[in-house]
């Protein structure tokens, strides 16, 4: 496996722009919303979704790996709280989440392979 040089800036990396286009997605298809869910579950997933993306930002100038690990981990918390956000909101009939769901599930597995690339290790 080639080495590659460091990322330079968070918008480098895949994960964050898998994230990126994730929240971007999620802001398109929540237009469709009932407008009693404006304050509702429109907000809560955007906000939810939002989360990942910056949190992966934040956590990637903190120069510890607990720090940043720490970051990682809230990204991972925001992630699995926007795929409930998706189930709800497809049971609810809103509109089929499925290609939004396979896009979180990807950065789920990114993100996990970013921290093990943190760690230093395939743990």
């Amino acid at each position: 496996m080639e080495k590659r040089e460091p990322a330079k800036s968070f918008k480098e990396l895949i994960v964050w722009q898998k994230a990126h286009q994730l929240v971007l997605n999620v802001y398109r298809a929540t237009k469709t919303f009932p407008k009693e869910e404006i304050y509702g579950l429109s907000s809560q997933i955007k906000r939810s979704s939002v989360s990942i993306a910056a949190n992966i930002a934040e956590g990637f100038k903190k120069k510890g790996i607990a720090d940043k690990l720490k970051f990682m981990n809230t990204a991972q918390g925001s992630l699995s709280e926007t795929e409930y956000h998706l189930l709800l909101a497809n049971d609810l009939e809103y509109f089929n989440t499925t290609k939004l769901t396979k896009d979180a599930a990807e950065v789920g597995r990114l993100l996990e392979a970013y921290m093990r690339g943190i760690r230093g290790n395939n743990s």
